[in-house]
């Protein structure tokens, strides 16, 4: 069942959502302002079945912040202990931005690794918004908890970046989203069943084992383009081209093209920042472009996390150059419903 059609029983005591990560396809950076404010961003990704969860239970004697997947908790007598050291920041930022009863237990989890690059930060953020809305009572529509996902992460959490992971995640299924700050443009992209299917297929998710924190790259990338950088500013306007080139190419069910763009995407976003291609990273896209990888890219920021890529008709071999070069494949499979609250 969707958010939007979630009535709260009034009885319950304990409130859940989840929410899908992304595939950022094509144009990812240039949601992140200051560009997606001077000069509109475009964005086009897909929800991948992936998924973040909350749980939040009313109740106790203290507050419970419990994040299972990070093996990470903590407890506090009231909410002013919710402050942000670093650690569960996210939940605490919830907590005091969409604040319940005074004592409650946070439950979170997420299936993809930490620093992955799938917007899993982003999937959290439309998660804790969407049940802790719940728990309160309020009803949201999936605009709103999008932005509300947003503004959790960038302003009350402090974590700079843009909102196609929160739109992504509140959505679901393939988007292309235009941004000129503060508006968000929604236009979903319908794929042919065949195709989609076999994208999935031919669509290998890696991850290189190494987590990243993008909070610093996006710093320094963004300096670089308020500064007039002319690298940076190029890079950044050549991928809003390669996004609008991108929704045509799955509207065409051209999945050759689709591997082209996502590898010109790639070359544009290594011209972003030096430390944007890791050594790991280099090696991994060798192995698998000689396996038969028709083209690939990092996801989300770059500079660690997973990689992305489409192959021919047969993905095993990239498959196992995957596993051979060190890097655990992850399952993709397209998540068509974004947050659901229950």
């Amino acid at each position: 069942m969707a958010y939007g059609a979630v009535r709260r029983n009034d009885l319950a005591t304990e409130f859940h959502a989840a929410a899908p990560v992304r595939l950022d396809f094509a144009g990812g950076w240039t949601d992140v302002p200051p560009f997606s404010a001077r000069e509109g961003g475009a964005v086009v990704n897909a929800a991948i079945a992936l998924t973040a969860r909350v749980a939040v239970r009313l109740g106790g004697r203290l507050i419970r912040l419990v994040a299972e997947d990070l093996g990470d908790e903590l407890e506090c007598a009231d909410s002013g202990g919710l402050v942000l050291d670093g650690r569960l920041d996210l939940l605490k930022a919830a907590l005091r931005m969409l604040p319940v009863q005074s004592a409650c237990t946070i439950t979170t989890r997420c299936d993809a690794p930490p620093g992955s690059g799938l917007g899993s930060s982003g999937a959290l953020d439309v998660a804790l918004v969407a049940a802790l809305a719940l728990a309160r009572a309020e009803r949201l529509t999936t605009r709103e908890i999008a932005e509300q996902g947003w503004y959790l992460e960038t302003v009350e959490a402090k974590i700079p970046g843009g909102k196609q992971d929160q739109f992504a995640a509140a959505l679901g299924g393939f988007q292309r989203l235009t941004f000129r700050d503060p508006d968000v443009g929604i236009e979903p992209i319908t794929l042919d069943p065949g195709f989609a299917a076999a994208l999935e297929r031919r669509t290998v998710l890696c991850y290189t084992g190494q987590s990243r924190v993008s909070g610093a790259t996006i710093a320094r990338v963004m300096s670089a383009y308020e500064r007039g950088d002319p690298q940076v500013t190029g890079a950044l306007r050549a991928m809003k081209d390669v996004a609008a080139a991108m929704a045509e190419a799955l509207r065409a069910g051209d999945s050759a093209r689709v591997a082209a763009l996502l590898s010109e995407n790639w070359s544009q976003q290594q011209t972003l920042d030096p430390a944007m291609r890791t050594p790991e990273m280099a090696r991994l896209e060798t192995a698998l472009r000689a396996a038969g990888a028709l083209g690939g890219k990092a996801a989300g920021s770059g500079a660690g996390g997973c990689m992305f890529f489409v192959t021919g008709d047969d993905a095993a071999p990239t498959i196992a150059a995957a596993r051979a070069a060190g890097a655990t494949v992850l399952p993709v499979r397209w998540a068509l419903e974004g947050v659901r609250a229950w």
